[in-house]
Order: structure tokens, then sequence, then C-alpha cells
């Protein structure tokens, strides 16, 4: 008697996808976190952004600029307006490493591996997003850290605080898929990157994050009016020093927040199972 061999049928990539369920998906998702944090704690390094930055920058302002805005020997004041303002630089600077990350594990290859698994392409680059909120969250926690050594303190309620926090980091993960797609579709993750600082450097400067508006050019604080990052820090020091509007700038952020979303998402998620 002899044994029959079956052999089993290649899957094509991505044929499965329509089939994965709510949970085999969330289990996707956890495993690619867990792939993308043990990737951080083999490389430490990739961790500095996030550690290093918001003291470098905190302190460069506070002690550089703050005089100058606030008035000399008024640096407590200024810390108490740019520390909220920070929290919304914090989260575009992160989400710009999702961008130049997709894009390096396209050139390194790792998505080919993904490529012949049967899972939801989706899943991959929602873990990117996760593990980055992590990063966005960490660094978050270090700046309002040192601003307390600075400092800072929370005039509103704890409601208000954790409010505030809630509001950045919604943001930056809307904003994490604009990087996303803009990784997906330059070459290099230097053109990722350049290009993310032509983006970025008019945003946040041309923004009430580090100084009032009102002493700007009328056509210049007419654009931050309309930025969006003029609202997430307005809002969130609102929230934080418990005076100023709260509800206008608020609700202009989470509008803005998922209409980048709604937009981006398909976007990223369709560039990427064509390139997969």
């Amino acid at each position: 008697m002899s044994a029959a061999t079956v052999t089993a049928a290649p899957v094509k990539p991505g044929a499965q996808e329509g089939r994965i369920g709510l949970r085999a998906n969330l289990r996707h998702i956890g495993a690619l976190v867990r792939r993308n944090a043990l990737q951080i704690k083999q490389d430490p390094e990739s961790m500095f952004d996030a550690v290093l930055m918001p003291v470098i920058f905190i302190l460069l302002f506070v002690y550089v600029f703050g005089g100058a805005i606030a008035g000399k020997g008024q640096q407590d004041d200024y810390v108490q307006y740019l520390v909220p303002g920070m929290m919304a630089m914090m989260g575009m600077n992160i989400a710009m490493a999702v961008g130049t990350g997709v894009n390096e594990d396209f050139r390194k290859g790792v998505m080919d591996r993904f490529r012949t698994m049967p899972i939801a392409r989706s899943s991959v680059l929602i873990a990117k997003i996760v593990v980055e909120v992590g990063r966005m969250l960490i660094a978050t926690a270090i700046l309002l850290g040192m601003g307390f050594l600075l400092g800072l303190e929370i005039r509103g309620s704890l409601l208000e605080f954790l409010g505030a926090i809630v509001l950045s980091t919604a943001f930056g993960a809307a904003l994490m898929w604009i990087f996303i797609l803009l990784g997906l579709a330059m070459k290099t993750p230097q053109s990722v990157q350049g290009v993310a600082m032509l983006v970025l450097m008019p945003l946040q400067f041309g923004s009430s994050i580090f100084a009032p508006t009102s002493s700007m050019p009328g056509w210049l604080e007419g654009f931050t009016k309309v930025n969006p990052l003029s609202n997430l820090a307005d809002a969130a020091r609102a929230l934080m020093n418990g005076q100023g509007a709260v509800a206008h700038p608020t609700l202009v952020t989470l509008g803005w927040a998922v209409a980048i979303t709604a937009v981006t998402m398909p976007l990223a998620v369709a560039k990427f199972r064509k390139k997969t």
C-alpha cells in the first residue's frame, strides 16, 4: 500500500482577508503590536525622539524665548502657555516617525513576509498606530513631568486635564494616517522626512503653540485661526488652565481628527494593499 501525498494549494496574498473575523483581526493586531514593541526593545535608540525631544524643546523655548514673549522673569507664566501647546506638537512629531517606519519596512523586505500571511492588511497599519500612540503618551508624560519641574500648574479639574491628553492623543493618531500614506507613496525614508518637515514647520510655527497670535500680521493670524494645531493648542490650554473657551476649539479639533481619519485611512489601506 502506498501512502498518498497531499500538497496544500498556495494561498494568494489577501485571498482570505475578507473571511477574517473580528476576533482573529484583533489577535493579529495584538501579535503585530508585540512584534513592534520588541523591535523598540532591541533598538532603544528609536525612543530617543520620544524621550529627549520634549526635554530639549521645553528647555529651549522656556529659557530662550520665554522671557521675550512673556517678559523677563515671567517664565512661569510662559510655561502655563507653552506646555499645553507643545502637547499638540509632540503628537505631530511622533506621527512623522510612522511614515518613515512604514517606508523602511518596505525597503527591508519586512512587508514581503506579511504578504504571504493570511492576515488583514489593515491590521499591520493599525498595529503601528497603537505602538506609536504608546510612544506619544510617553513623550507627553515626559513633557508634563518637565513642565511640573518648571512650575506648571493644573488649574482645571483632573477630568479636564485628562481630556486635554486624550484630545491631543486622538488628533495625533489621526495625523499618523497622513504620514503612513506619505510613507507608502515616497521612495525613501529621507524623502518622507523631508516632505513631512515642509508640512510640519509652517503648521507648528504658524499657530498659537509657541506664542499668542495677536501680534502676527493679519494674513498669518487668519491662517492660525484655521490651523488645526492652533485649535488643539487652545483647547488643551483652556482645559489645563481652567479658563478660556473650551467647546469651540475642542469640537473643531475633533472634527479635524474625524475628517483626516475618514479620508486618509481608506487611502492608506488601499495603497498598502496595492503594494503588498
